[in-house]
């Protein structure tokens, strides 16, 4: 976590942006004291919920596209590189 004196922050304002989008947190102390921290935002359920939905559509696509294994297939792809 980075602290960062409000003056400095003001005028760094757009870098600090930048840190906290790739998950950083920046505190901001005023005379010393903390009077601000700058979190990234976490999706919310319903963002993940909508991010789910798409990448399970996309997984139906491609199930749609392929052909199904057969009961060989899919037991050779599990004992694949297995020692007996």
């Amino acid at each position: 976590m980075q602290t960062i004196q409000a003056s400095e922050a003001k005028t760094h304002f757009l870098r600090i942006l930048d840190e906290v989008e790739r998950g950083k947190t920046v505190t901001v102390t005023r005379r010393g004291k903390t009077v601000a921290r700058i979190v990234p935002v976490t999706p919310s359920d319903e963002e993940r919920r909508e991010q789910i939905a798409q990448a399970m559509a996309s997984i139906l696509e491609i199930r749609k596209r392929t052909k199904p294994l057969s009961v060989e297939e899919i037991l050779a792809a599990r004992d694949e590189g297995r020692r007996f």
